[in-house]
């Protein structure tokens, strides 16, 4: 029985023209290498299984290679070449750092390093994983690394590159190597599958990169697993069953519940999905993501992000076409929010079929918020209808000829200011001559959306302001276009004094201390024209006041009958009564009107405050 060699080692790419996925590092070597510019020492980093070590190894032969090829590759036949091969080169050492990552190592290797190639021209030193080296051995390492002899070339590899101390990191030429990419994955395991004659579909190569992370190396250990599964025969369905991961199909079928709103068939699929061994949290993950490519496959430009294979491609475009971007925003938002959670829930099966629930009214959610945005449109009033009503009569007015009578002349231009807005005494006569004037005269400058009528064509409101109890019902008397001089009934201070501490006790059941506090520390000032002084001491207090000043305005304007009532304010003078605030201020003033609090003071030795 032959041994076995896993699909990692036997298929170890030997030239810089068969490493997968790192192109941008391979041709930057193989320039080096073609301009004779080879730095002295090289630091290789990135995840795992990307190809850090194999890359090194290959920098590492074809610099000794003594016949390179055109496409600067080595041979693979020159005496270095094969000696490299058997593993038997005197001039390419690998160390491996996390098992020899002492000083006495370093110091081992540096000895080494005196000596010159007896055969090549390098001597190369690979160090793997060298970020497990201690302090004190890089600190040995440095001066060497610095500056070594010129045969000697160092090729450090690491996963983890910012366990590296800077020193190290500035004597090195860094290369990063990129995560491999799942086309360039899936194309290399058909590779092997045809070379190994293994049949296998393509999904199910997709699904095996996928899995991979980024890393060859595991989806070559998961492709070996898989071939021994499933009797070399690499089938999607043999690469969920064997690899314990939630199919596809899951997730397009409670998607398609989750729209048409069925909550129950949602929580039966997450029901059979536990059943199978899943854990929650990968589900709403999983799910997550499925409403994140869906979003990506509703745009051309962004379809290249699907990394799936082409049929699972299509399935995504297919039920993209079904979802809104509204509905995939707030399924992701419901989504990432149970996947924050989850961990620390109590009752996480619970968590998850919230989640599921609250996605399955989305649709209706979208449907309501639709039709009440329709019903408010509906109700917004039309300025472009009272547009189209006016402009047929200034077409009319246009298309009149000119009349001749004396009595009625036509103005050809239009006048250079409005017509005068009746005052509040003057009573308007309707009737068609009115109407005539109406029409002859050009537009006004106020919009002739707003109709305004003075206060005296209304009679009936002035009798019934008593009956009024609410500030918001007169919130728009408080226009010019509505005072008149019958509403200018006189009042005294007692009356003011009367209705501006019933304001100030409103004020204080709202929980609005501070407004009460200063309504009632200074009694308003009733001046002429029915302005109302009131004494601040502050900026906040003005502030205070003018935010209330409308809703203080309404009130006393209907109780008091007096729609020429204003309130301005005036800041406190220094020599004016102020509020005390201190218990010394406090005991200053007592004293000043019983001098004889300070004598009981001094007998008693007592403190203020």
């Amino acid at each position: 029985m032959d041994n076995f060699i896993v699909s990692a080692r036997k298929y170890r790419p030997a030239t810089f023209e068969t490493v997968v996925g790192q192109q941008h590092i391979t041709n930057t070597l193989k320039n080096a290498i073609k301009n004779n510019q080879l730095a002295q020492a090289f630091l290789f980093c990135g995840p795992r299984g990307v190809g850090k070590t194999t890359c090194a190894r290959i920098l590492a032969k074809t610099i000794n290679c003594q016949n390179l090829s055109a496409e600067t590759e080595a041979c693979g036949q020159c005496d270095s070449c094969r000696s490299f091969q058997n593993g038997n080169s005197f001039n390419i050492h690998e160390l491996d750092a996390a098992s020899n990552n002492s000083v006495d190592d370093i110091r081992s290797l540096i000895e080494q390093v005196r000596i010159p190639p007896q055969a090549g021209k390098y001597k190369i030193y690979i160090i793997d994983e060298v970020h497990m080296l201690s302090q004190a051995a890089f600190n040995a390492f440095l001066k060497t690394l610095e500056e070594p002899p010129s045969y000697a070339i160092f090729i450090l590899a690491t996963t983890e590159k910012h366990k590296i101390l800077p020193t190290i990191l500035s004597r090195c030429q860094i290369f990063d190597f990129n995560r491999i990419r799942v086309e360039d994955m899936a194309s290399h395991l058909s590779s092997i599958a045809q070379k190994e004659n293994i049949a296998f579909d393509g999904d199910g190569l997709h699904l095996i990169a996928q899995k991979a992370d980024g890393g060859l190396r595991d989806a070559l250990s998961m492709f070996d697993q898989i071939v021994s599964f499933s009797n070399r025969n690499v089938t999607y369905k043999a690469v969920i069953d064997n690899l314990n991961i939630l199919d596809y199909d899951y997730y397009f079928r409670i998607t398609d519940s989750l729209l048409s709103e069925n909550i129950a068939e949602s929580l039966l699929i997450f029901d059979e999905i536990l059943v199978n061994g899943f854990d929650g949290n990968n589900f709403i993950t999983g799910l997550a993501s499925h409403f994140r490519n869906l979003l990506v496959g509703k745009d051309g430009a962004t379809l290249k992000l699907l990394e799936v294979s082409e049929g699972i491609r299509l399935k995504y475009l297919e039920q993209s076409k079904k979802t809104s971007a509204s509905f995939l925003l707030s399924a992701l938002n419901i989504t990432n929010l149970c996947d924050l959670n989850y961990k620390n829930s109590k009752n996480q099966r619970l968590q998850v079929e919230l989640s599921l629930i609250k996605i399955c009214h989305i649709p209706s959610a979208l449907n309501l918020s639709t039709s009440a945005l329709a019903e408010v449109q509906k109700k917004k009033p039309d300025t472009s209808g009272i547009d189209s009503q006016t402009a047929p009569q200034e077409s009319t007015q246009q298309a009149v000829p000119v009349s001749s009578s004396p009595e009625r002349p036509v103005a050809e231009k239009p006048a250079a200011a409005p017509p005068a807005i009746p005052s509040a005494g003057t009573q308007p006569t309707p009737g068609p001559a009115s109407n005539a004037a109406t029409s002859s005269a050009p537009p006004p400058a106020v919009p002739p959306k707003i109709a305004i009528k003075p206060l005296k064509a209304i009679p009936s409101i002035i009798p019934n302001l008593n009956e009024i109890s609410s500030p918001s019902a007169v919130a728009e008397d408080d226009s010019p276009q509505y005072i008149s001089g019958s509403s200018k009934k006189p009042f005294d201070a007692s009356k003011l004094l009367l209705e501006w501490n019933a304001y100030a006790e409103e004020v204080k059941k709202q929980s609005k201390i501070n407004l009460f506090t200063l309504m009632t520390s200074n009694a308003p000032s009733l001046l002429d024209n029915y302005q109302i002084e009131v004494i601040i001491e502050n900026k906040i207090q003005e502030n205070l006041l003018s935010i209330e000043k409308i809703d203080l305005l309404n009130r006393l304007r209907v109780r008091l009958e007096n729609f020429s009532i204003d309130v301005i304010t005036r800041y406190a003078e220094k020599n004016e009564k102020r509020k005390l605030y201190t218990a010394h201020e406090k005991y200053l003033h007592m004293v000043e009107k019983n001098p004889q609090l300070e004598e009981f003071r001094r007998r008693f030795n007592l403190e203020i405050g």
